[in-house]
């Protein structure tokens, strides 16, 4: 269990930190009309811009993903129905999205901070050119003492290309500028041992806030749970798999209540606030991340044993011969996930043929997939260089 000076040497030498800020944050009811509309609360945005200028003149360096565009926008339009169709929300987002940075911008000037706008789809993380491109981006405007400030694209993203929720976004993000530390603005204080908007749990115990959680296993994402609003994307349950994708690229996750902004200043010096993620180990090398959790699996392959041993225990690759099934459509370079025998995703990886392709030479041995193929013929289905264990 985690202590307070163990809480601090985590959190010791940070430099960057990628701050999430979620709708509910930066959310309110609209006067005079009922609840079912809500608005983009600006004095919310000006606590924010003051903490970060205090995180700022304290040396740190500070990126934001900000939710909250559709929301501005329903906000905008006074827009009262509960679900909205792709065009609605994405006309949301184009109002809500100029709203949202022209506040940000507008309360950071009066702090004396200039911010960016980064609007981001799964091509620009999923293709590696645009992920370092945006990466050099970023790194740009920091070294310029800009913040930069994320949001996905949800003018024109479809569900081919979304990356799903922001804390997914928040996640990568801190992965691809290399933060020290990722923090979750929510509408609570952290992960609870069961529902805190029940006073008593069925077992009888009252909810407890957990400060410290060190390995993500299935009962964690049980109580994590999940979201039934209709106006934010997400909950508990998005926001704890977006630690389980920093801790395993060595960054450390904390979940906070962000309606209490004058902790965030407290959690840099180490004191115990909100739910700490954090695993301890050594993280995955930056290329074998963005292959593990930036790109979207387009199918699977079943295996056999033995290639399933070969890759565990030798390091090897996958070859043709282990080859048992082929799910899905795939092309050359995208990644898959591989399944052993009972079933069980195991690993995921780029592979080096399509779909089509590998229906033809699955079982074969590489000398059969030679004269198979001829000018179309890889050595191996998926290199261990571009193969991800999880």
């Amino acid at each position: 269990m985690e202590n307070a000076s163990a809480r601090k040497e985590i959190l010791k030498g940070l430099k960057r930190i990628v701050i999430k800020i979620g709708s509910s944050v930066i959310a309110r009811q609209k006067p005079k009309l009922d609840d079912s509309v809500l608005e983009l609360d600006e004095g919310t945005v000006s606590k924010i811009s003051a903490c970060v200028k205090r995180l700022i003149d304290n040396g740190y360096e500070v990126v934001l993903v900000s939710s909250g565009a559709v929301m501005a926008g329903r906000g905008r339009l006074d827009i009262k129905a509960p679900r909205l169709s792709i065009p609605e929300k994405q006309a949301c987002a184009a109002i809500g999205q100029s709203y949202l940075m022209r506040i940000y911008e507008k309360r950071f000037e009066k702090e004396g901070l200039k911010v960016a706008q980064i609007l981001f789809d799964h091509h620009d993380l999923g293709d590696r050119k645009r992920y370092l491109n945006a990466k050099n981006t970023i790194n740009t405007l920091l070294s310029h003492g800009v913040i930069p400030i994320i949001n996905e694209n949800d003018t024109v993203s479809v569900d081919e290309i979304k990356i799903g929720d922001n804390d997914t976004l928040a996640a990568l993000s801190a992965c691809l500028v290399d933060s020290q530390l990722l923090i979750i603005l929510s509408d609570i204080d952290g992960l609870y041992s069961s529902d805190p908007t029940k006073k008593i749990a069925k077992n009888g115990t009252p909810p407890e806030l957990i400060p410290f959680v060190g390995s993500i296993t299935n009962k964690i994402l049980q109580l994590a749970g999940k979201s039934g609003s209709h106006y934010t994307v997400g909950g508990m349950y998005t926001k704890v798999l977006a630690a389980k994708k920093t801790i395993s690229f060595g960054i450390p996750t904390i979940i906070m209540n962000g309606k209490n902004l004058n902790s965030l200043e407290k959690i840099t010096f180490g004191e115990d606030i909100g739910t700490l993620f954090w695993s301890g180990t050594s993280k995955i090398k930056s290329r074998k991340h963005w292959i593990a959790h930036t790109l979207k699996s387009k199918g699977k392959i079943r295996i056999d044993a033995g290639a399933k041993k070969a890759i565990f225990s030798r390091g090897k690759s996958l070859l043709s011969a282990g080859v048992v099934e082929i799910q899905g459509n795939f092309e050359f370079g995208n990644a898959v996930n591989l399944l052993d025998e009972s079933g069980k995703e195991f690993a995921v990886g780029l592979v080096n043929y399509s779909s089509r392709d590998l229906d033809k030479i699955k079982g074969l041995k590489t000398s059969a997939v030679r004269s198979a193929l001829h000018e179309r013929f890889y050595e191996e289905v998926i290199h261990r260089n571009d193969l991800v264990l999880l």
